[in-house]
């Protein structure tokens, strides 16, 4: 029960900010800078998640070729790039990443 509360407790929390927001602006319009500034937001959340993961899988920071992570990483970005397909990406990233680890 206390799971299901903590949940719902989140989830209030989140909805109450972003709607503050929305209510607080209404109709009115963000200055361009603020915009711009805005659409590195996305791009900065995913980095703080994802580089932590393929640099530091053990809590040490670990760039070497011995790093499966860090190397399917760089897969996965690397067919993201030319590809232009994300779940390509992802699924040449998993699979390396599995191939890697099962050697």
């Amino acid at each position: 029960m206390s799971l299901w509360l903590i949940i719902l407790g989140m989830m209030l929390v989140t909805y109450s900010v972003r709607f503050s927001v929305i209510a607080l602006l209404g109709e009115a319009a963000l200055p361009a800078r603020v915009t711009q500034a805005l659409r590195f937001v996305p791009p900065a959340a995913l980095s703080a998640i994802i580089f932590p993961a393929l640099l530091m899988p053990d809590g040490v920071l670990h760039v070497s070729p011995g790093n499966e992570r860090l190397l399917a990483g760089i897969v996965a970005a690397l067919v993201a790039w030319y590809g232009r397909r994300t779940l390509l990406a992802i699924a040449a990233g998993m699979a390396l990443l599995w191939l890697l680890q099962s050697l």
